[in-house]
């Protein structure tokens, strides 16, 4: 794959080395510096003209920084001539501002792939958007990878073939499509939460449980925990209805504020994330576990080089 190249800006490197290692590559020679006024200085330190790129950066925070970054490092690509630019976004920073829901507000998730458009990137391939709809906010291919089967993986692996006491639970109507694929992988029942939220309040409001938890284990299914106020919620909502130990599973730990303190006092006895965000505050906390998604993007960008679809990865079911 000599016209292949991946190139890492700061916000994740560690990330994109397991992805150049499981492609078999080294990281592109890139530094990604900041000029004494705080201004950012990217500098591409080897030829990539007419090379397939794929550049690495999730808008995590600093999000403003970290997006930054990575339009400058699409920008320096586009002038150096790359012949194919994708930009991958493992957290998509801002997608959550993905529709007006008062007045007089920006839907920021647009701008900003707007912004991605026409830095010159070609391509974006990213994992579980907050919402499915940004893709169409984008007038080039999005690749939006699917976590279902790595947290099925993970918990296969961790729960054995005995595991019928177990059930899994979507904290809101919304994620209920990504928790069900989840329960169906490891024949594990579903339950769902209803929830409501208060757009002027950070927290959501619990308000009816479909299905059944008494005396069963359950692993919350989720894609984004921030403050971590809702999951909270959430698994002392279960707990009243008799559940018996409460786990979860997330996609994007952002860990924002004091989430971590939160959910430390919590039910909940583990949360596992995966490494689409780098905080080393929760890596230093024993109840929070990591699994990549380094060869999930690996695969995915063989097969984008390879010009072979994507969606065989994730199969219907």
């Amino acid at each position: 794959m000599d016209r292949l190249k991946l190139i890492s800006g700061n916000s994740n490197p560690e990330l994109a080395l397991k992805m150049a290692k499981e492609i078999g590559n080294e990281l592109c020679d890139v530094t990604v510096d900041r000029f004494p006024d705080g201004e950012i200085y990217v500098h591409i330190k080897e030829n990539v003209r007419g090379d397939e790129v794929f550049a690495v950066q999730s808008v995590s925070p600093p999000v403003n920084e970290n997006l930054m970054e990575l339009l400058l490092m699409i920008d320096a690509l586009k002038r150096a001539s790359a012949g194919h630019i994708a930009a991958v976004v493992p957290y998509y920073g801002y997608a959550r501002q993905d529709r007006k829901q008062t007045g007089r507000v920006p839907i920021s998730a647009k701008l900003v792939a707007n912004m991605i458009t026409t830095a010159g990137a070609d391509r974006v391939l990213t994992i579980d958007l907050h919402t499915g709809q940004i893709q169409g906010f984008f007038d080039i291919p999005v690749d939006n990878l699917r976590s279902d089967p790595v947290f099925a993986a993970y918990y296969e692996e961790k729960l054995g073939k005995d595991r019928s006491d177990w059930v899994v639970v979507s904290p809101d109507v919304g994620g209920a499509k990504r928790a069900r694929k989840v329960a169906q992988k490891l024949n594990l029942n579903l339950a769902i939460v209803e929830k409501k939220r208060d757009p002027h309040d950070k927290e959501a409001e619990v308000m009816n449980l479909i299905g059944d938890v008494e005396n069963r284990s359950c692993i919350i299914v989720d894609d984004l925990i921030s403050t971590g106020g809702t999951l909270v919620k959430v698994a002392r909502s279960l707990v009243d209805r008799g559940c018996s130990r409460v786990e979860s599973v997330c996609t994007h730990g952002l860990f924002s504020e004091d989430a971590l303190e939160k959910i430390e006092k919590s039910p909940i006895e583990r949360i596992t994330v995966t490494d689409t965000i780098a905080n080393e505050r929760a890596r230093e906390r024993e109840f929070v576990e990591y699994i990549s998604v380094g060869k999930l993007f690996a695969k995915t960008i063989k097969r984008i080089y390879e010009n072979k679809s994507v969606s065989t990865i994730f199969p219907h079911s």
